[in-house]
């Protein structure tokens, strides 16, 4: 199949995961960086909790709506 550029906007890659497994987080507190047509994003706690699983490996490929991590 082929991609559309539009594609890409909604697909990035993971480049650093800042949080672990049990780690007590903030409000708006960054979780993760991906890489996204280029352009480093922040991924940010929505809440404050702790961090229950995570989803997602260094490196790996995302795309829009992929479950990055949960909380407790």
């Amino acid at each position: 199949a082929k991609h559309s550029p539009s594609d890409n906007s909604k697909s990035g890659k993971i480049i650093e995961i800042l949080v672990n497994e049990g780690d007590l987080v903030n409000y708006d507190q960054i979780l993760v960086v991906l890489e996204a047509m280029k352009m480093q994003n922040q991924i940010r706690s929505p809440r404050k909790g702790t961090i229950r699983s995570i989803k997602i490996l260094k490196d790996q490929s995302v795309k829009l709506g992929d479950i990055l991590l949960t909380f407790e």
